[in-house]
């Protein structure tokens, strides 16, 4: 070992250093510059058009479009997702506990907006059903009692004790929703606070989006069977809603049950059966949610359904734009604390399907930019009868898969739609809601097979799958609003829970090398006599200052402060003993502290290292801080511990310059 240490010492050809003498004699020296100074500084780098094209990525994106090569397969995308937005448009509009045409607007007015602002080529902007439920609740919160909403089928109101009675409509609530949303999201892009995202977890939203499905497919069976219930309020209202569904099953409309159930059947039937086949032989889809639509509207029309069967429709369905109105401010503080759920899914929704699109296809987006698009689409919605946006994983995959190169292809959605809207849109008035009902339903068979991910949660991290079934159960049984703050709360605690109790464990040395790598998992280590090489990994603050400390002595198998009362004791009855052993009986001479994997350090930190390496010297046991990053050295070096007391901090550079410096030590004794 001894020669071993002379030839490393050769060959790498410096000194033993501490760590003020590695600083002094390779110039270190601490970044001045502020970080207001440093954004000024990148301010003045910029041009007025870099501010511009960053700002307005379509600018820059525009200018390079190859008109030739691209626009013939952004237009067969665009017509084909334009297909998609009717009846999807339609039925989520449905949750949200708004008029059919409200998707229509949706899948319009924001999507202009993203256009120019958006800097991911293929998410589809509209409606989602996750959002479109979490606007519904609010809407439903907030609107005066309807009597398709609030009766028993009996025509009398249905009166809720301890109820707000509030006589805002279900537009002026949705819009309100919509333009708190867009602040929300314009005011996290100014403060950069897109990292906000990241409090949800894969298995909180894989669990929170399982769970809305549940709500989702609970709510559409009263039009898949044609019964009118009331609509729930407050928290357990699926068990309610489920209640309500068992008294009012006998009343059953059959002629609905018959058309739902046959729609169904064919999408399932494309969607299992044809689809595969027609995706060897074509790359554009089978319209089958749009033929459901048309086929239903026709049948409809011509034996009269809703006349002869009392089958609900769709109903009125304006022709023409919404007149641009200002939603109702007086509103925005009662749907504040609702809006900021749904910001929060919508952008980490839309956020993730643009990064698989991004990494998929070898481009980038600026995560950023989305918030300031999606929030500018939403303000700008808000003024046209539209609920909050988000990009949906279907429509998005069908963008690309059909060719789509740009959002150039969503601007042909738009156009395509805008005719609708302009002149086809009455058209689809005799449509049974069933219908909408069944196409919804069947959409959710992606949303329902997330729950097998929890088996592999469950194998990666017990605290994910923990998660995961937590928020699941909250969502379904009390709420979906209750599920996912509790979730968050979760992620929030374990991610806590990990901060104060991180990693700890004992090094070893791998003979020949100036290696040092964990004793319990590389059996080739072995354990320098005399010395513990004591590894610690995370943070050091006031949180875990104390569970640091008490492992620290755990591991070592040496307590300072029981070695000094035993002492003590000793002395009392006349017997002196010069040394001190660790559990295992060994002799210990010197602790040295890795610090490599320490990511921050706070006063409280600072001053439990100096009471540690304080009582370590009390009983002649050396104590050396090794791998110091400098951010953490600089954070020891403010303060007066380190610089004026009595016991300095022995810092070096590598675990090896202090495990050599102690050999001098010894030797020089």
């Amino acid at each position: 070992m001894e020669k071993h240490d002379a030839w490393l010492q050769i060959h790498l050809e410096r000194p033993i250093y501490e760590q003020e003498a590695l600083n002094k004699d390779y110039h270190y020296e601490k970044p001045h510059m502020s970080v207001a100074e440093n954004a000024m500084n990148i301010l003045r780098s910029k041009s007025w058009r870099t501010c511009l094209t960053s700002a307005i990525p379509s600018v820059n994106w525009l200018r390079e479009y190859q008109w030739k090569k691209t626009i013939t397969s952004d237009i067969i995308s665009g017509l084909t997702v334009a297909i998609m937005h009717i009846p999807q448009g339609m039925a989520y509009a449905l949750l949200g506990n708004v008029p059919p045409v409200v998707g229509i607007y949706m899948a319009f007015f924001p999507v202009l907006v993203y256009f120019f602002f958006g800097t991911s080529r293929h998410v589809s902007m509209g409606t989602f059903a996750v959002v479109c439920l979490m606007t519904g609740k609010t809407v439903m919160t907030y609107t005066k009692p309807h009597n398709d909403m609030s009766t028993n089928g009996t025509g009398l109101m249905l009166n809720h004790p301890g109820e707000d009675s509030y006589t805002f409509t279900p537009m002026q609530v949705a819009t309100a929703v919509t333009l708190m949303v867009g602040i929300y999201q314009i005011v996290m892009y100014i403060f950069h606070l897109g990292i906000i995202s990241t409090l949800l977890s894969e298995p909180l939203i894989n669990s929170f989006t399982t769970g809305a499905a549940v709500y989702v497919l609970i709510s559409q069976i009263k039009d898949l069977l044609g019964i009118k219930i009331p609509k729930q309020k407050g928290y357990f209202k699926l068990i309610f809603t489920l209640i309500s569904i068992f008294k009012e099953i006998q009343n059953t409309n059959l002629a609905a049950l018959f058309i739902s159930l046959i729609t169904i059947i064919g999408l399932i039937c494309n969607n299992e059966l044809l689809k595969p086949w027609a995706s060897k032989k074509c790359s554009i889809p089978i319209p089958i949610e749009l033929i459901a639509v048309v086929s239903g509207t026709l049948i409809s029309r011509y034996f009269c359904l809703s006349e002869t069967y009392n089958i609900q429709d769709v109903g009125d369905i304006p022709t023409g734009l919404p007149a641009p109105e200002i939603p109702t401010i007086e509103l925005l503080h009662l749907v504040a604390l609702d809006s900021i759920a749904i910001t929060m899914v919508s952008y980490t929704i839309t956020i993730s399907m643009a990064l698989i699109f991004a990494q998929k296809l070898n481009y980038k987006i600026n995560s950023n930019q989305e918030l300031l698009a999606m929030g500018l689409s939403n303000v700008f919605g808000s003024f046209f009868s539209c609920m909050p946006v988000s990009a949906s994983l279907s429509r998005s995959l069908i963008q690309q898969t059909v060719g789509g190169r740009t959002q150039i292809a969503s601007v042909v959605s738009c156009l395509i739609l805008l005719t609708i809207l302009l002149w086809i849109g009455p058209f689809f008035e005799p449509l049974p809601r069933c219908v909408l009902a069944s196409i919804i339903v069947v959409a959710l068979k992606g949303m329902f097979q997330q729950a097998t991910q929890v088996k592999k949660f469950w194998k990666l991290n017990k605290y994910d799958a923990l998660i995961w079934i937590v928020t699941f159960l909250m969502v379904v049984i009390v709420n979906i609003d209750v599920g996912l703050l509790l979730g968050i709360i979760m992620s929030l605690g374990i991610i806590l829970l990990q901060t104060i109790r991180p990693y700890t464990c004992l090094l070893g040395h791998i003979p020949n090398t100036d290696l040092y790598l964990d004793l319990s998992r590389y059996k080739a280590a072995v354990e320098i006599p005399e010395l513990k090489i004591f590894q610690y990994s995370g943070t050091l603050n006031f949180a875990n200052s104390n569970y640091f400390k008490s492992e620290l002595y755990r591991i070592i198998g040496v307590n300072p402060h029981k070695v000094m009362d035993h002492k003590q004791k000793l002395r009392e009855k006349g017997i002196y003993m010069d040394t001190h052993y660790s559990e295992d009986k060994e002799e210990l001479r010197c602790v040295i502290m890795d610090m490599s994997a320490l990511s921050y350090i706070d006063s409280s930190g600072v001053f439990t290292l100096h009471s540690i390496i304080t009582a370590f010297d009390e009983i002649g046991v050396h104590f050396y801080l090794a791998h110091c990053t400098s951010p953490i050295f600089e954070t020891i070096e403010k303060c007066d511990l380190y610089l004026h007391s009595k016991l300095t901090f022995k810092i070096f550079p590598t675990i090896h310059d202090a495990k050599i410096y102690l050999e001098k030590e010894l030797h020089m004794r």
